[in-house]
Formats: C-alpha cells, sequence, structure tokens
C-alpha cells in the first residue's frame, strides 16, 4: 500500500512539474505586452505579485487554512521569497537587453547549477538517467537558441541577469526540496508571493521609479495571466514537484520553459519553424521523457 501511494506521488509530482514548467515559460508572454502598454519592470512584477497574493489569499479563506507559522518557516519562507523576488526581477530586467525566446533559454542553465549545488552541499550523485536527460536537454536548448541566423553578440549585462536569474530559480528548489515546512503549497506560495510584492515596492521607491497599475483591458489581462498562470499555478505546482519527485528531476522538468517560449514565438508570432528548432524540441521532450519514466522508479 505504501509502496502504491509513493508510485502514486511520484506520478503526480511529474505531472505537477511539466505544468509548473509550461506555465512559468509563458512568463515572456505576459511581460513583453504589458511593456508595449507602456508598464515598466517593477510595475509589471508588482502587479503580478499583488494580484498572486490576493488570489492565493481568498483559496487560503475558502480552505480556511491557519497562517501562523513557527520562528524556524518563518526564516525558511523568508528565504524563499528573497530567492524569487531576486530570480523574477533579473529574469524580466534581461528581457530589456537580450530576446525574450533567448532569455527563456539561457535561464535553463539551472538544473545544471541545481545538480552541482546538490552533489557539492548534499552529496546528491546524479544517475545516469539523469545525467543523459541534463545533455538532451541542454542539446536542445542549444538548438533551439541557435535557430537563428544572424549570429550576433548577446548583450553581456542581459546574459549576466539572466545567469543570475538561473542561480537563484536553482537555490529556490532546492530550499523548497530540503526544507521541513509540513504546510501546504498554497501557504508556502501566500508568504512567497508576499515578500515578491513587497521586494518590488521598496525597490521601486529606492530606484525612483513610479508603481504604475493596468491601464486599460489590454494591461488588466496580460497582468492578470501572469498572476494566475506564471505566478500562483506555477508556483504552487512547483512545490508539489520539488516535495514528490526531487529538486533535480523538477530542474530538468523545467525544460519545457524555453519549449514553451518556441512555441509561443510561433504560434503568437508568427517565427520560423526549421530542422533545428524541431530537433531541439525532440531532444528537450525525451529529456521530459526519460525524467519522468526515471521517477516512476
Amino acid at each position: 500500500m505504501n509502496t502504491k501511494l509513493t508510485s502514486n506521488h511520484k506520478v503526480f509530482g511529474t505531472i505537477c512539474g511539466i505544468l509548473a514548467a509550461v506555465f512559468y515559460g509563458t512568463n515572456p508572454l505576459g511581460a513583453l505586452k504589458l511593456y508595449e502598454q507602456g508598464m515598466n519592470t517593477n510595475s509589471v512584477l508588482f502587479s503580478r505579485f499583488s494580484m498572486a497574493w490576493i488570489i492565493i489569499s481568498i483559496i487560503l479563506i475558502i480552505r480556511k487554512e491557519n497562517l501562523k507559522v513557527t520562528k524556524k518557516e518563518f526564516g525558511t519562507l523568508t528565504a524563499l521569497g528573497l530567492l524569487f523576488t531576486a530570480s523574477s526581477m533579473t529574469l524580466y530586467f534581461s528581457f530589456h537587453y537580450i530576446a525574450a525566446g533567448v532569455a527563456s533559454t539561457l535561464l535553463f542553465t539551472y538544473p545544471i547549477m541545481t545538480a552541482v549545488i546538490m552533489g557539492l552541499f548534499f552529496k546528491e550523485k546524479a544517475g545516469f538517467k539523469t545525467v543523459i536527460a541534463i545533455i538532451l536537454s541542454l542539446v536542445g536548448v542549444l538548438l533551439l537558441y541557435w535557430t537563428g541566423e544572424g549570429g550576433e553578440a548577446l548583450n553581456t549585462l542581459g546574459v549576466i541577469l539572466v545567469l543570475v536569474s538561473a542561480l537563484t530559480y536553482a537555490i529556490y528548489i532546492i530550499v523548497v526540496n530540503r526544507c521541513p515546512l509540513e504546510m501546504s503549497s498554497f501557504k508556502i506560495n501566500f508568504y512567497v508571493v508576499l515578500y515578491c510584492a513587497i521586494g518590488m515596492a521598496v525597490f521601486a521607491w529606492l530606484t525612483g521609479q513610479p508603481l504604475r497599475l493596468p491601464h486599460n483591458a489590454v494591461s488588466w489581462f496580460y497582468s492578470v495571466w501572469l498572476a494566475v498562470v506564471p505566478a500562483t499555478l506555477s508556483l504552487v505546482l512547483m512545490v508539489y514537484a520539488s516535495k514528490y519527485v526531487g529538486a533535480t528531476p523538477t530542474a530538468i522538468l523545467g525544460a519545457l520553459e524555453p519549449l514553451t517560449a518556441v512555441l509561443i514565438g510561433i504560434f503568437v508570432f508568427n517565427e520560423a519553424f526549421g530542422v533545428r528548432l524541431a530537433l531541439g524540441i525532440i531532444l528537450i521532450l525525451s529529456a521530459v521523457i526519460i525524467t519522468a519514466y526515471h521517477s516512476k522508479d
């Protein structure tokens, strides 16, 4: 009975990891649309996190969950909030310096960072299937990146911002996996997105950039989209994935993030679909399938 329950949990965690990656991969769609509407990065992130906090608060009220936390839990939640704020800020700012699709592919260095950190500090050995999945997904991401014909050099600041985003996101996943938080995913993210909203308000005040709320139907739509899909749904699902299948498999399943960005480019912005792109997609899906199969062993 316990074996069956564990197997079901791993399958559920794998599904959550896949959905979390796809949902998180829609970040560029909402962000770029809001930039077009004249909203700055601080305003986009503040509206995203504040709306997500309201949504999660309503869910917690319906579920009648107690919001009390211990001092130890408060410290862990604070760390998670700061990490996710840093990851989101650096990713969204990078969109101003490099293409969103390129940023999404570079962000996928975080599975490697996750595996390295887990190996160095937690002595977690990567199995053969995990190594193969990482290699396949990285080659796939490189193929996605080199589908362009220009070959121009990437903006250095943009690359640094994405790498910082990847590192802080990798640490975030590890903390979720290793910390002893005995509470629902909704409760965890109630505090995480609250920290993020407060963090963006403070950052806007320190930098002298006024926060601007959505001002028309289009900006409201994409603000709500960012709050619901890549913020609320992705964060909640990622917590379940990390707890049930582990930090490294969750990170590898994140290969679907750049894949999602590419598909958005094809179907929303009519970008070209070539052989390299097709091969990259196949390799990334293969890595996800290997990870999903391995998580059930």
